[in-house]
C-alpha cells in the first residue's frame, strides 16, 4: 500500500479471516502476559467483528489477565441493541474470554461529555499503550468515531491530543458517541484493520490513492504498519 504504513492480507472467505486475526491477536496477548503480566485489548463494533469475536473467545490463553476496551461506543447503556459493548458481551467476552475483565466507555452520566471524562480517566487507568486495536471501517470511510462531518474530527485525530477519550458529535453517526482518541490508537503496539466486502475494498483504494478520509490519517499516524484484514 504504497505512501501508507500499512499492508493488505486477502482471505478467501471470512471464517478464515476469523480464524488467521484471532491466531494474531492471541499470539500478541500471549506475548504481552508473559512479558508484563497483563495484555490490553480494544475492539470495535457493528456487524463485521461479531465471527472474529466468537473465534477468539475460545483461544487458549489466560484470560484473567486481559482487560478490553472499546475503540468508540454509542451513548448508550449496555443493554441497547446499538451498544457496542453489548456486541462485545454477547460474542466475546464468553467461553474462555469470560475470564477477561471488560471496561467499556459508556458511563451512566447526565451527558456525553461528563461520561467521556469518566471514561477518559478509566482508560488513562489501564496503562496505556494497548497491545492490540481491532478497527473497523465505515462506507464513509470513517473508523473509531473518526467520522467526516464530526464536529470534533481536527481535535481526534490531532497526534498529540491529551485526551485518550473524546465526546463525538455527528449527524452521520446517529447519537452522540464516546471514543478512543487517535494517540491511544496510533499508539498500541498491533492495529488491524478489519474490513469484508466489495464495497468497502474499494473505499479502501480511494484511501491508498489518495484520498483524505479519516482512516487514512490512522494509517498515516500509526507507530506500527496496520495490518488490513480483507475478506469478500
Amino acid at each position: 500500500m504504497a505512501g501508507l504504513s500499512a499492508t493488505l492480507r486477502e482471505f478467501p472467505s471470512r471464517e478464515a479471516l476469523a480464524a488467521e486475526l484471532s491466531a494474531k491477536i492471541a499470539s500478541i496477548l500471549g506475548t504481552a502476559i508473559e512479558a508484563r503480566g497483563r495484555a490490553l485489548l480494544a475492539v470495535s463494533g457493528g456487524t463485521t467483528p461479531a465471527l472474529l469475536f466468537r473465534t477468539l473467545s475460545e483461544a487458549e490463553m489466560d484470560w484473567a489477565k486481559v482487560t478490553v476496551t472499546l475503540v468508540d461506543e454509542r451513548f448508550v447503556p449496555d443493554d441497547s441493541p446499538r451498544s457496542n459493548a453489548g456486541l462485545a458481551k454477547a460474542n466475546l467476552m464468553t467461553g474462555k474470554a469470560g475470564a477477561a475483565r471488560f471496561v467499556g466507555l459508556y458511563r451512566d452520566a447526565p451527558d456525553v461529555e461528563e461520561a467521556a471524562r469518566e471514561a477518559d480517566d478509566a482508560i488513562s487507568g489501564l496503562g496505556l499503550p494497548l497491545d492490540a486495536v481491532v478497527l473497523g471501517m465505515g462506507g464513509d470511510g470513517h473508523t473509531a468515531s473518526f467520522f467526516p462531518d464530526a464536529a470534533e474530527l481536527a481535535q481526534l485525530l490531532a497526534p498529540e491530543n491529551p485526551k485518550l477519550v473524546m465526546a463525538v458529535h455527528t449527524e452521520s453517526g446517529g447519537e452522540p458517541r464516546l471514543t478512543l482518541t487517535m494517540p491511544a490508537i496510533a499508539g498500541a503496539g498491533f492495529v488491524a484493520l478489519h474490513i469484508e466486502g466489495e464495497a468497502k475494498r474499494k473505499v479502501l483504494a480511494t484511501v491508498v490513492a489518495g484520498e483524505k478520509l479519516p482512516i487514512r490519517a490512522v494509517l498515516e499516524a500509526a507507530r506500527t504498519p496496520v495490518e488490513v484484514f480483507w475478506a469478500p
